[in-house]
């Protein structure tokens, strides 16, 4: 297939686990490039950033227009990841290229894992802990406890963001469900507002290391965009739980063939 045609293709489908899942469209957009277009990762990261970025923004726009992204909480989130992203792209551009896919491996793996677990064991939280939905004008009610971990969740997405061209958003979703009391479809488009923020800090930092695959980026792009927005009315017709299921169980596999790839076992 044409590269270019093909960049278009993988990029269609970030934009789609995206539209689904609220996350997920940068974990899976590194081996994506990795594997259909060979990119080593310091190349694939800010590539896939660029995708995830533009996408997420396009999501959060929507959301925003619908009322359902809660804009101070992705806001906090947001600016701990900016502050901390351009350290990860710095780590990245001195780290040699099998390390990388170890590490990333390593992180597809947890992300299955968090998606396999079953609700009931990451919900049970403290009230005081949880920022809970208000009755009286639906904004959500802040706590000390609540803002510090949705912070720290920021930092950790930002660093990863940075460091392995991921949005974040399989950071970002767990926690915002764990620390607040929202429904799934204003977790996933908040998700995808804070992948916006990080993604642009990323982008920036990337730009100034080196030179950015343009070439492959904004093929890989336009396919995100457009398939996020077909996606996002196919999202309100399915069950979450056997998407988040199905994505995991994908996840996995694609971590075992980086792993390979990492100790040597399967050629570029």
């Amino acid at each position: 297939m044409d590269p270019l045609i093909l960049a278009v293709v993988l990029g269609a489908l970030i934009g789609m686990i995206m539209a689904l899942t609220g996350a997920g469209g940068g974990v899976m957009a590194i081996p994506l490039l990795v594997f259909g277009l060979h990119l080593p990762v310091q190349q694939a990261a800010p590539v896939g950033l660029v995708a995830v970025g533009l996408a997420a923004i396009l999501g959060a726009v929507l959301g925003l227009r619908q009322g359902i992204v809660r804009y101070r909480a992705a806001g906090l989130i947001g600016l701990a990841g900016m502050l901390i992203a351009p350290l990860g792209v710095l780590l990245a551009q001195r780290l040699p290229n099998r390390p990388l896919l170890g590490a990333f491996a390593l992180v597809l793996i947890y992300t299955a894992w968090r998606m396999l677990k079953r609700p009931a064991q990451t919900t049970a939280l403290p009230v005081a802990v949880r920022c809970r939905v208000s009755h009286k004008d639906q904004r959500l009610t802040w706590t000390l406890p609540c803002a510090r971990a949705l912070a720290g969740t920021g930092l950790i997405a930002g660093l990863l963001s940075g460091l392995l061209g991921v949005g974040g958003g399989f950071v970002i979703v767990p926690a915002l469900k764990r620390y607040t009391d929202l429904d799934i479809r204003s977790i996933q488009l908040t998700s995808l507002a804070v992948i916006a923020l990080v993604s642009s800090s990323g982008v920036a930092a990337a730009a100034l290391h080196g030179p950015l695959r343009w070439d492959v980026a904004l093929p890989f792009s336009c396919g995100a965009v457009l398939a996020l927005l077909a996606g996002q009315r196919i999202a309100k017709k399915m069950d979450p739980k056997s998407l988040q299921q199905t994505f995991a169980w994908f996840s996995v596999v694609v971590a075992l063939l980086m792993l390979a790839r990492a100790v040597g076992w399967v050629s570029s």
